[in-house]
């Protein structure tokens, strides 16, 4: 396949993965996005420039997830390979749970589909089961390639999504604290086994959530309780259970977003919990940290990409 476009402009929004109980399944777009032009030049060079997160400690090779990424797509399309000029604004805070790998990932495919001559090669569908092969789970890569919020699942040909309801009176809002915590070590203190009345549970509050977020906002306080992974995870983040302690002390659908640390709000009439966007003065010292948070009130679209 022939590439069409020199350069690509593409847009990729922060997600929350899991949702509490929809462990690797569920997933939601939050209201902030990294931001990468991708332009083919006539050498075999890779360069980069990075502004935002990441700026001090990313690589700017072949190892960058955007351009790995990039290059499977092509590969997967048969397109030819060329040399990259990329610059990237990345404001998807790293190491917090909100989904900065999987919008590199996707930022990188969504970027070859818009130099490439035939785009629909790589659909929504051929872009999560690309980003589910670098990530492992589907749960942030769905939401970020199809916006709003999503379940998700693999089986034995690949990976697959599909988009929930969600009432327009549903808001998010999500409390990103100053530490990190790689997604590794959140991964590495879980159990191989965890008890079957932990599984049933979960599957209750998983189903009742997809029903919640569909238009019962009454029901968010119970459909986001967990017993699979939050539990586990609170030795090693000791800041996220506070604050969902003292968010779910007030009747808030308070979870750890994706793999932590940061904390993220299902609700209604968020602002007036003063879970309005920017600095959070009044959980400052509530687990030993500052908060700031992105409050989204409308749906967040997915991916895009514009040919420049």
């Amino acid at each position: 396949m022939r590439l069409a476009a020199d350069a690509v402009r593409v847009s990729v929004p922060a997600t929350a993965g899991n949702l509490g109980p929809g462990f690797d399944a569920l997933g939601m777009a939050l209201g902030v996005s990294d931001e990468i032009e991708v332009r083919a030049v006539a050498t075999s060079s890779v360069t980069m420039e990075i502004e935002g997160e990441g700026a001090d400690t990313l690589p700017r090779d072949e190892t960058h997830l955007v351009v790995r990424a990039l290059r499977e797509a092509l590969d997967h399309v048969g397109a030819s390979q060329v040399g990259l000029a990329i610059r990237a604004v990345n404001r998807i805070p790293h190491g917090r749970g909100l989904g900065s790998s999987a919008a590199a990932v996707v930022a990188g495919i969504s970027a070859a589909r818009g130099l490439i001559a035939e785009p629909e090669a790589l659909s929504a569908e051929v872009a999560l089961d690309i980003a589910t092969r670098f990530e492992g789970h589907p749960d942030n890569a769905a939401p970020a390639i199809y916006g709003g919020a999503t379940a998700a699942w693999t089986d034995g040909s690949g990976a697959h999504a599909v988009p929930l309801q969600v009432a327009a009176e549903i808001e998010t809002a999500v409390l990103i604290p100053r530490s990190v915590l790689p997604t590794q070590q959140a991964r590495s203190v879980l159990p191989a086994l965890v008890p079957h009345k932990d599984a049933a549970f979960n599957a209750g509050r998983a189903a009742l959530l997809v029903n919640a977020l569909a238009g019962r906002p009454e029901d968010l306080f119970a459909a986001t309780e967990d017993r699979l992974h939050q539990g586990y995870r609170a030795e090693v983040m000791v800041a996220a259970p506070a604050m969902i302690a003292h968010l779910r002390a007030q009747g808030l659908g308070a979870v750890v977003s994706g793999a932590g640390p940061s904390v993220l709000v299902l609700g209604t009439d968020l602002a007036s919990h003063g879970l309005g966007t920017g600095a959070v003065h009044w959980a400052e010292g509530i687990g030993g940290e500052s908060w700031r948070c992105v409050h989204t009130v409308e749906r967040v679209p997915g991916a895009t990409s514009t040919r420049v």
